[in-house]
């Protein structure tokens, strides 16, 4: 696919914006990803949208190969239902509550274990139904004091959060290590590094599991292990000293960003929401239950906090909003004068496009007239996007500039030769 920038409904800002301290905020909003709307509250832009929707077919893939099923559950939940869970009164510092019209009292989801064990209990009914796992991509409400660090703590946030149902839990931890190992291709494949880091499980267990991602912008503090890379966060720490259970070694104090984790919900919920099945033997007990969380505009963030430089973002090649960013640099104002060089070059992006469209490409052109070259260069690199192939009149006519946007190198290449260079 490929979109000209001369008619996106987007375009890039000279300046940062005022009220915004994060990394991720000043360089989404400045290069037409993200707007604010107000505190903790953004539009994801069309080239947001893009790479989010790219993070959420990888978590999508990876989910679905290990036998997990996508559902869409309301944000709507009643207070009944979390009245059953005593969550209702509890919870209320974080939860949005109001009345409709009618006087009844609603709340805005933040988290689904009540009305997914309510739905369970309609369709488990025998240890022949288990295990079952279901996920969901969906807006999530928080009411956070403090909405601060751009998309990386907001009071709307979309999130992944998945559901297993076990009939022990031998096999509910047998799952928890398959989700846990599924987790890490997701982030290997999205393209940011985390570490598994041991936390205290809450109400739940005893401990949960948290993928964090080493950042100095992070407000999370995890001590690794330089050895053999465990980790533990603060809570954890407290409890077991600092030094690694493995092999002993000086646990390394730095900061992190979490961009997802895991929980052993035990019987928590099924027990109060009534999520009985009878056994093998016929004896009635209740599931054993986890959750698995995963922020996709979390981790677009995180991207964005770990991978920049001074001129502009960086985007990992899985998720970046197009593949290639081809500029036209004849298009300038001095330059569009000279009708036969710009024909040549929209002749030559015509030839490109086709080919990268072939092999399944998505390509970005900057098309625009009236903009110097280096306004569209500095444009280019604000975005991000990994190759930038710039047509102009240093090169002959079956050659391009390419450059790589994450090592800055630039080399001159035969058109013929753009996608096995791109591929590789």
């Amino acid at each position: 696919m490929t979109d000209y920038y001369s008619k996106h409904f987007t375009k890039t800002l000279k300046e940062d914006p005022k009220d915004e301290e994060a990394i991720n905020a000043k360089l989404l909003i400045r290069a037409g990803f993200i707007d604010k709307q107000m505190a903790g509250v953004f539009t994801l832009l069309p080239m947001g949208l893009k790479v989010v929707n790219k993070i959420n077919n990888i978590i999508r893939e990876e989910l679905n190969t290990v036998g997990c099923q996508e559902l869409f559950m309301p944000a709507f939940q009643s207070k009944e239902l979390w009245e059953k869970t005593d969550r209702w009164n509890t919870d209320n510092q974080v939860m949005y509550q109001m009345k409709d019209n009618s006087g009844k009292e609603v709340g805005l989801g933040y988290t689904h274990e009540e009305v997914i064990t309510e739905i369970a209990t309609k369709y488990i009914r025998s240890y022949k139904d288990l295990p079952q796992a279901v996920y969901q991509i969906q807006t999530k409400f928080r009411d956070e004091p403090r909405a601060k660090s751009g998309i990386l703590r907001g009071k709307e946030f979309l999130m992944k959060d998945l559901y297993s149902f076990h009939i022990d839990i031998k096999n509910r931890d047998k799952f928890y290590e398959k989700i846990k190992e599924a987790y890490k291709k997701i982030f290997k494949r999205i393209g940011i590094d985390t570490v598994v880091t041991s936390a205290s499980g809450g109400t739940f267990s005893k401990y949960s599991h948290e993928f964090q991602t080493i950042s100095e912008s992070g407000e999370d503090t995890i001590f690794v292990c330089s050895k053999c890379q465990s980790a533990n966060n603060s809570e954890i720490i407290n409890e077991n000293g600092k030094n690694c259970k493995e092999c002993n070694q000086e646990l390394v104090e730095k900061k992190a960003i979490e961009v997802g984790n895991i929980f052993k919900l035990g019987t928590r919920f099924s027990k109060v929401l009534g999520l009985y099945v009878a056994d093998a033997t016929g004896n009635k007990k209740p599931v054993e239950m986890a959750s698995y969380g995963i922020g996709p505009t979390r981790v677009m963030g995180t991207i964005v906090e770990v991978s920049h430089d001074g001129k502009g973002i960086i985007w990992t090649k899985s998720v970046s909003p197009y593949d290639i960013h081809i500029i036209q640099i004849l298009n300038s104002k001095s330059e569009i004068l000279n009708n036969n060089k710009t024909s040549n070059s929209k002749f030559k992006t015509e030839e490109i496009v086709n080919q990268l469209e072939k092999a399944d490409l998505d390509v970005l052109v900057d098309d625009r007239e009236g903009i110097s070259t280096g306004e569209k260069l500095a444009d280019a690199d604000l975005i991000g996007i990994p190759y930038q192939i710039i047509i102009g009149d240093k090169t002959a006519e079956d050659e391009v500039e390419i450059k790589d946007r994450k090592t800055g190198k630039v080399e001159i290449v035969k058109i013929a030769e753009i996608k096995k260079i791109i591929n590789n």
